[in-house]
Parts: C-alpha cells; structure tokens; sequence
C-alpha cells in the first residue's frame, strides 16, 4: 500500500491518518472500522473504548460465523487489540485535524478503510523434525475525518 486511497474532493476540509501493517487481524479489523464509519469523532473514540475495555461489543456483519449475540448489537466481539490500534490511528488523525486548523468539535469519520498487509512468515518447529508454519498477518488501516457542513 502506497500512499492513501481516497482522493481529496476539492473545497472539502478533511485530515488523514493511516496504520501500516499493523499486526491485527484484516477481518476483525473490517468489522471495526464498519462500526465506526461516519460517526461524529467523539461517539467514534467512546466506540472504541468501550469495545476495548469490554463494556460494549462491536456488531460483527459479516465474519460472524458461530458469533455471541451481545445486547443491543446482535452477533459482536470484543477485539480488544484491533480497537487499540484504531484508537490510535483516530488519534493521530485528529491530531493531524487540529495541526491544519479544523473545528475538531465538528468532525466526522469520513473515510475508514482497511487492506491486508503482508503476511509475516515463521516457523515453529514440531517433534520428530517436523515444522508448522506460524504465519503472523498484518492490516493497513486508513482513516480520514473531515468537517460536517453547516446547515443553512
């Protein structure tokens, strides 16, 4: 993954952050990202850490396979490591807001996209000789916030 996906639309006041190969799971983190997309910045974050402090699943869609109903959200997790590596990409890009002068009170997840990284490839070895491949994946996270037009 080179640079960023999206394309700025002209005249639109946005900030960006992305996470490269983040050791974190593309499909917890699909879901994720899912449940945080175009929702203002402050409900987005306390999403997150509740989901990483195990208060409130994230609703799971589509890999839901054998998934716990939890209340209020249906088939959900717990992804405790995904929520904290998103946390922190949504930090760095509303960090990034507040350094290009954005309202940061009026932000909103514009962009939350994810893509498979490379896959970290080990070994561990077994009995007899043998070997098991112990292959770790990693996710590219891409994050943009901009600001909510104002009503007239």
């Amino acid at each position: 993954m080179k640079g960023y996906t999206y394309r700025t639309q002209t005249g639109r006041a946005i900030a960006r952050a992305r996470g490269v190969e983040l050791p974190i799971s593309p499909k917890k983190s699909y879901e994720v990202l899912n449940a945080i997309r175009g929702l203002p910045l402050d409900r987005a974050r306390k999403i997150l850490e509740d989901a990483e402090q195990l208060k409130k699943a994230i609703p799971f869609r589509r890999y839901n396979q054998e998934t716990a109903h939890h209340t209020g959200v249906g088939p959900g997790r717990f992804p405790k490591k995904v929520a904290h590596q998103v946390l922190q990409v949504l930090k760095n890009a509303e960090a990034n807001a507040e350094y290009e002068g954005l309202d940061t009170d009026r932000l909103y997840v514009h962009v939350a996209a994810s893509s498979r990284g490379r896959i970290i490839k080990a070994r561990m070895p077994r009995a007899h000789g043998r070997a098991t491949n112990w292959n770790e994946q990693t996710t590219h996270i891409e994050i943009v916030l901009a600001e909510e037009k104002e009503e007239q």
